[in-house]
């Protein structure tokens, strides 16, 4: 997929800031009303946190029965790649044409998203991609952050991902700007992998603590990310259970910033949609491309 312009696209996409209940309040219900209000759409959809929103149906009164509620840990299950599957796959279920709903969503701030500088990273990122990857859906986001669980620093990354903010970054300049950060160096301990690669990764998987289950799943998704990438010329794995990270090197650059965060258009992938799988199935993948080609590191847990 290539990046779309950052021009006015049909998604709308907000962002709230508060530090108190009272102020989330105020800034959802607007928000709540207009979907309400909103001639062909189903009914508005609220995604945060269960205290916020029993906030919500109390200040709903009789209108909260005309609004979806979801708990944001049943929507934020994992990676930013799988929030992309979340949205993209309510979207489809869910939406009217053309993606037409609002959504008010919080995500899960004492949990994965923003409990490390790597984390945040991670979903900026998201945040970032968004911009493009729902650009052709006539959908309404309102992103909602609260400073208390947030923090300051995460509230002003955030910020540059949103186009109503004054301060809103190009999505590709953004992504350009996290991958600028270089990788941690490989583990003293790594190992060097043979062919077939998902053999050897299943097996040294297993013997750093992966139950077979997950060395299965690790291993078929660096199959796959091999499929997506071309030629592999090194593969290494170090970490034990249950943070195992493969790296693999290639000669092909990657190029595109939103390698594996496209949807599939059905659930049989293609070959060049590994790195789709890839990201569904692990914690984190890096990719960083160098006049050589690229280095994918493949994190699992």
């Amino acid at each position: 997929m290539t990046p779309q312009p950052s021009g006015p696209t049909p998604f709308d996409h907000r962002m709230a800031v508060f530090g108190a209940d009272d102020e989330f309040v105020a800034a959802a219900l607007p928000f709540l009303a207009e979907g309400l209000g909103a001639p062909g759409e189903p009914p508005p959809v609220a995604i945060a946190a269960p205290e916020k929103l029993d906030l919500l149906r109390d200040a709903l009164g009789a209108d909260a029965k005309d609004v979806a509620f979801i708990e944001h840990t049943d929507w934020y299950t994992g990676s930013a790649a799988n929030a992309v599957a979340q949205g993209a796959g309510y979207l489809a279920g869910n939406a009217g044409p053309g993606g037409r709903i609002h959504l008010l969503m919080e995500p899960v701030w004492d949990g994965r998203a923003g409990r490390s500088a790597r984390e945040t990273a991670e979903w900026i990122r998201y945040e970032a991609l968004a911009n493009l990857l729902f650009a052709p859906m006539a959908t309404t986001a309102l992103c909602a952050y609260d400073t208390r669980t947030a923090g300051e620093c995460v509230v002003e990354a955030a910020r540059r991902a949103h186009p109503d903010t004054g301060v809103y970054e190009d999505p590709v300049r953004l992504a350009a700007e996290l991958d600028a950060v270089p990788l941690s160096l490989p583990s003293p301990d790594a190992e060097r992998l043979r062919e077939p690669y998902a053999d050897a990764v299943r097996a040294q998987a297993m013997d750093r603590g992966l139950t077979r289950v997950d060395a299965e799943l690790f291993a078929e998704s660096v199959l796959a990310a091999t499929a997506t990438l071309g030629r592999v010329t090194s593969a290494r794995l170090w970490g034990d259970a249950p943070s195992c990270v493969c790296e693999l090197r290639t000669t092909k650059r990657v190029a595109d910033p939103l390698a594996g965060f496209v949807p599939p258009p059905a659930t049989e992938l293609e070959p060049d949609q590994g790195l789709w799988f890839a990201r569904q199935v692990c914690a984190y993948v890096d990719i960083r491309d160098d006049d050589h080609g690229a280095t994918v590191r493949l994190q699992y847990g």
